[in-house]
């Protein structure tokens, strides 16, 4: 049980990530936020002011008036934990900076998620690989950052688990129907993408045939990850939807298995990290549906306060073994819900708390 409040920071407050976990916080029972941070332009200002609010109303009051500063150690001593919604190119020496300064940082950058001494974690599936953090070395500013993984690889991992889990999973062909706020404030607008699709997002689906293996790795005792022998083909599309990316997926297991098999151990599962009350943490993980048409993004996107990921229309495939739809919210489960559960579950393992340079 959590007793303690911990002072967090955010980098990167004013993008659409940042703005969610200015909101995650306002209520939340074990962080209280101290620090704002963002590009020099914003520097400076009040939140209010630099920030340009897109979840709807005004900012939360409670941040509104706050000064924004400059994403440096400095600039928010004190803090025990920074999330970072950063953009990679600038994300790795920032992050290095505050992770030398004994501040601990919770990522969702991909610029350290394949480093091999960083772990990359979802809670409910890899917790152990928190144990990286005590094996990065002194000086290489790199032993106190986790990240998150990418936001679609964060939907499809939390479906195949349950499946790897029980089945063994050999492969799985991905094609992913990602939502606009993926792109951030800079993407196409819903304008330019009516009545069109991009077949293409940079970077997008070798990040999920990356990632996905080292998530599903083992740390050894010797604290290196050795990635899962799973092979993964991704498509990834840009589409009109706001929020809430829509993958259907193949997957492959090491027998057969009928449908309503998979549909239990969907329903059971409840991860690493039941028991454990994180509070950002889903009553249910996996919620699957029977509906033929859905999941569907607007009606499905914020269930379990966009931390569930709905799971829809699990049938027999006539080249792999199975094959499903899932829905995960980008911007909540694959973001800075995402984040939050990390540093939540860093908290509840005692691992948070400044340590010096």
């Amino acid at each position: 049980m959590v007793t303690e409040t911990y002072s967090v920071g955010i980098l990167g407050a004013t993008g659409i990530v940042g703005q969610r976990l200015v909101r995650r916080l306002q209520h939340h029972p074990w962080f209280r936020l101290e620090g704002l941070a963002a590009s020099e332009r914003s520097a400076g200002k009040s939140y209010g002011e630099a920030v340009t609010w897109t979840l709807g109303g005004e900012p939360p009051s409670y941040a509104a008036g706050m000064e924004v500063r400059r994403c440096a150690p400095d600039s928010l001593a004190g803090c025990d934990l920074v999330f970072s919604s950063l953009d990679a190119a600038v994300a790795r020496d920032v992050e290095a900076a505050f992770s030398l300064a004994g501040v601990h940082v919770i990522s969702n950058s991909s610029a350290y998620r394949m480093d091999p001494a960083v772990p990359l974690v979802i809670p409910e599936i890899n917790r152990s690989h928190l144990g990286l953090l005590e094996k990065a070395g002194a000086g290489t500013g790199k032993g106190h950052i986790v990240t998150n993984p990418n936001c679609s690889v964060i939907g499809l991992a939390m479906a195949l688990a349950p499946l790897h889990q029980a089945f063994g999973v050999q492969a799985a062909v991905v094609t992913t129907l990602q939502a606009l706020s993926g792109a951030g404030l800079s993407g196409p607008t819903r304008g330019e993408m009516e009545d069109n699709v991009l077949p293409h997002i940079k970077g997008e689906e070798e990040k999920i045939q990356q990632e996905l293996p080292k998530i599903f790795g083992r740390l050894d005792p010797a604290g290196v990850i050795e990635p899962a022998r799973i092979r993964v083909a991704a498509h990834c599309n840009r589409i009109g939807t706001v929020d809430g990316h829509l993958e259907t997926v193949s997957v492959l297991l090491d027998r057969p298995v009928a449908p309503e098999q998979a549909v239990q151990v969907f329903r059971r599962f409840r991860g690493e990290i039941d028991g454990l009350d994180l509070p950002s943490a889903p009553a249910i993980p996996i919620k699957v549906m029977d509906q033929p048409d859905r999941p569907q993004p607007r009606l499905d996107r914020d269930t379990g306060d966009g931390m569930t990921v709905v799971v829809g229309r699990v049938r027999e495939c006539p080249v792999t073994t199975l094959r499903f739809c899932l829905l995960s919210h980008n911007t909540e489960r694959g973001a800075a819900g995402a984040a939050l559960l990390n540093g939540e579950l860093m908290a509840a393992c005692g691992l948070l708390g400044r340590t010096g340079s």
